[in-house]
């Protein structure tokens, strides 16, 4: 009844031109379209948000921008209290004439005082005098601005650089998924791997078959999303991600699978998305791995290859170079295919079942009649 099938699949390293909601890498290929020009003031409105999740090079650029901004305004400032005292070289200085800053003859002196107080340089050769309030109060609210600015750029690199999205990067799925038997059962196989030595704690794996569907009313439902459970052989929660483990998702009647067969698979447009959550040991920070796969992309009659195995020093080895590769096994062609064989193999085996529970007619065992006992006793 089984028989090997054909892989129904392209070469590795062939990239199909299908699109994706969900790309292998786990980013979202959607775009927002027609935003009213209110609502990205809420993009303002949640700024720390906004700033952590824009692209390096603007946060390169914000970096040098603050510091380098606010140097300048406020050399402006002392500038303008400079000239406005009387302290340039070009301004006739009457005799007695008392400073509010030392050594500050121009533009570039004022610039170069507005970045030697905020990083708290302090070459000396310029310098307040102290005659005059208003530098006072400037000098104070330039150091306070400066701080604010130093702590916020800190935090926000901090931020960036411990994004849990970063320890997404170091768990990686299978290229390909595979349709096998697995314990009596026609089943969906992916594999997925934890590149470091810590754990994900917590970790809970599910599934999301994305396809366009027409209701009775006929509507159209672009990316309508349907349930798809993974389990491994513990279970399919708090998995214990030390090593690389085999997610299987049985094809049954209430399966989004069951109607689908060998030929029919790469015909079918929907793509399944695949999700991981967890927890990172080292810094108690969540994150999400998601992975896609296309009906391409997904092998009938195939099996994975073995990659765990141990050392002669006791020590177990995985060999990651097998990680997505598979192998033809015997496969049934569709579900109800399996099923079909299962049920004619039933009967007979419930009919041997009953005649053990039944027996076997003896033929040289004879049934006599036994008269009733005779009641003998006289009162």
């Amino acid at each position: 009844m089984f028989q090997l099938l054909p892989g129904h699949i392209q070469p590795t390293g062939h990239r199909t031109r299908k699109s994706r909601l969900v790309t292998k890498d786990g980013h979202c290929n959607i775009e927002f379209g027609n935003i009213e020009y209110s609502n990205h003031f809420a993009f303002v409105v949640d700024f720390w948000t906004t700033f952590v999740e824009i692209r390096w090079r603007f946060v390169l650029l914000l970096f040098v921008a603050a510091f380098t901004g606010s140097w300048f305004m406020f050399s402006l400032l002392w500038y303008w209290i400079a000239k406005s005292n009387g302290d340039l070289t070009v301004q006739n200085r009457t005799e007695g004439h008392v400073r509010c800053i030392d050594n500050i003859d121009g533009l570039t002196t004022a610039f170069l005082y507005s970045l030697e107080t905020q990083t708290t340089i302090g070459y000396g050769g310029r310098a307040l005098t102290g005659h005059c309030a208003g530098t006072v109060a400037l000098i104070i609210i330039q150091s306070l601005v400066g701080v604010f600015i130093n702590c916020f750029m800190c935090g926000m690199i901090l931020a960036k650089i411990s994004l849990p999205k970063k320890r997404a990067k170091t768990v990686t799925f299978s290229n390909t998924a595979v349709i096998c038997l697995k314990k009596g059962s026609l089943c969906l196989l992916i594999r997925v791997a934890n590149l470091r030595k810590t754990l994900l704690i917590g970790s809970q794996i599910y599934g999301k078959l994305l396809r366009t569907t027409t209701t009775p009313d006929g509507e159209t439902i672009i990316l309508d999303q349907v349930d798809v459970d993974f389990m491994v052989d513990a279970g399919k929660d708090n998995l214990f991600f030390v090593c690389p483990l085999t997610l299987y998702h049985v094809i049954n009647r209430s399966s989004p699978f069951y109607e689908l067969s060998a030929d029919t698979l790469p015909l079918q447009d929907f793509e399944l998305v695949v999700f991981l959550d967890g927890t990172a040991e080292s810094t108690s920070s969540s994150c999400q791995v998601r992975t896609s796969y296309i009906p391409q992309e997904i092998q009938w009659g195939y099996s994975f290859l073995p990659i765990i195995s141990r050392t002669k020093s006791g020590k177990y080895r995985v060999d990651f170079s097998n990680f997505s590769k598979s192998v033809q096994v015997t496969t049934p062609h569709c579900v109800n295919c399996f099923e079909t064989d299962i049920d004619q193999r039933t009967p007979n085996k419930e009919n041997h079942i009953n005649r053990l529970k039944l027996g076997i007619d003896n033929l040289g065992f004879q049934v006599i009649d036994i008269p009733d006992p005779v009641d003998i006793t006289k009162m």
